[in-house]
């Protein structure tokens, strides 16, 4: 079944006063820009126009498909609430309006979000615009609108290389073919972000929205990365006959009483629980997975963390769990516990040894990256072959996930010290069936803000 998104928006300049309204219909795979609508409405309540946004953005989605599922956004809390029903309609000019916009599709087909008012760009430009154009006496005009530009492209994935897993120089080949015939695929780099220790502990991202007068409350928000794990389950750009891949949707666990410290924290250690704040991040990563909706199978590493963390989104999902050892984190010997900087001091000589080949080892016998990979990809082989063709959520840790992803680009070991992983983030692998792998997400951590 398609998926649209519907951002919808109104005002009026006066309240009641000249009124428009602005609804853009998105593709939920891709992010691409599908249909936009928006009219002057004379003189309204900003309520109505909120209303007439909502049922433009909705007949547009049913002219595309009436068949699709719909997920509609809007700053709104009012209609929003209302048209979820768990608000009483009372208005008049309002009770017609909520009644036709619940015709255009089946119940059941469309589900409503509220959204901050920043995250509502696009629709909100279109509804400025038609005010704008009916204070010109004129209507508007899809050919003079700059609302796009609040939007992103259609998410087009890059061409996977011929070679085997992560074969850099394979994929390297065909960019520069793809460059020199006029093809331009999508670079979509990832800025290098601060040095960060594989396997010690980090502080989510932060961050926080307004929202209008009528809506102070914090809700799960989606943006673009949400709709790129989306997107995961249909990847896009690869050959017509080599099926669906075995996407491995990787979520690190929660934050545990050892994240905010920076301590090392492994497999051989004290096996920490999550703290209040890691079950709340493991509840904001279900809810989005719930909302997502592509989640088959998931699988655990054995640690307290990361079983805790599987165990909450398995619950809102209503799937099992299975515990797969290769997931654990490395172990980290005598440094368990310790912070960079107390290594440092304690053990200088092995931890220069340790940053400088991934074949050192951790004070006092813990596992070398080296080894840390050999497992890992071992594990992956084996994940791959159970679940081909299907999406599989993946709880484990900050090496773990940086090898896969180091794996799946054909990155050199070093590269796991320059990959920012938070806890309770998002990362997503897709494997195909000739052996290609492509990163499609890294770090998201949108659901935690």
């Amino acid at each position: 079944m398609r998926e649209f998104i519907v951002e919808a928006d109104g005002g009026s300049r006066g309240n009641p006063g000249p009124a428009g309204y602005g609804a853009v219909v998105s593709d939920a795979a891709t992010g691409e820009t599908l249909r936009e609508a928006a009219e002057y409405l004379g003189v309204a309540t900003n309520n109505v126009a909120e209303y007439r946004g909502l049922l433009a953005g909705l007949r547009a989605a049913h002219e595309l498909d009436p068949a699709a599922a719909v997920h509609v956004r809007m700053d709104s809390k009012l209609v929003i609430e209302q048209m979820s029903g768990r608000w009483k309609i009372k208005h008049p000019d309002m009770k017609p309006l909520a009644a036709d916009a619940a015709r255009i599709f089946p119940p059941g087909r469309v589900t409503y979000e509220w959204i901050p008012r920043e995250r509502n760009k696009h629709a909100d430009r279109l509804a400025n615009e038609a005010m704008d154009a009916g204070a010109r006496g004129e209507q508007w005009s899809a050919s003079t609108s700059t609302a796009d530009l609040d939007t992103p492209a259609a998410t087009v994935a890059p061409p996977e290389p011929q070679g085997p897993p992560g074969d850099a120089t394979a994929g390297a080949a065909r960019a520069r073919e793809a460059l020199a015939s006029g093809r331009t695929p999508e670079s979509g780099p990832t800025s290098p972000a601060r040095p960060s220790v594989p396997g010690a502990t980090e502080l989510p991202d932060a961050g926080a929205g307004g929202a209008k007068a009528d809506a102070d409350i914090d809700v799960a928000k989606t943006d673009a990365d949400a709709r790129a794990a989306k997107a995961v389950a249909a990847p896009g750009w690869v050959p017509a006959d080599m099926g669906a891949p075995a996407t491995f949707v990787l979520l690190r666990h929660g934050e545990t009483p050892l994240t905010p410290q920076k301590r090392f924290s492994g497999s051989g250690g004290s096996d920490p629980a999550l703290s209040d704040i890691g079950r709340d991040q493991a509840e904001r990563a279900a809810a989005l997975l719930a909302r997502r909706g592509t989640i088959q199978a998931i699988v655990s590493s054995p640690l307290a963390r990361t079983r805790e963390t599987a165990g909450i989104v398995a619950a809102r999902l209503g799937l099992d769990v299975s515990v797969d050892d290769g997931l654990r984190e490395t172990d980290f010997g005598a440094w368990e516990g310790l912070t960079f900087a107390e290594v440092r001091e304690r053990h200088p000589d092995d931890l220069n040894a340790w940053m400088a080949s991934p074949d050192a080892e951790p004070t006092g016998g813990g596992e070398s990256f080296a080894a840390t990979a050999a497992r890992i990809a071992a594990t992956r082989d084996k994940l791959v072959a159970a679940h081909a063709g299907r999406t599989v959520l993946l709880v484990t840790h900050v090496t773990p996930i940086k090898t896969l992803v180091r794996l799946a680009l054909g990155a050199p070991p070093e590269s796991l010290f320059r990959m920012e992983l938070s806890a309770a983030s998002l990362s997503v692998v897709a494997y195909y069936a000739d052996g290609n792998a492509s990163v499609r997400l890294l770090n998201d951590t949108s659901h935690l803000r």
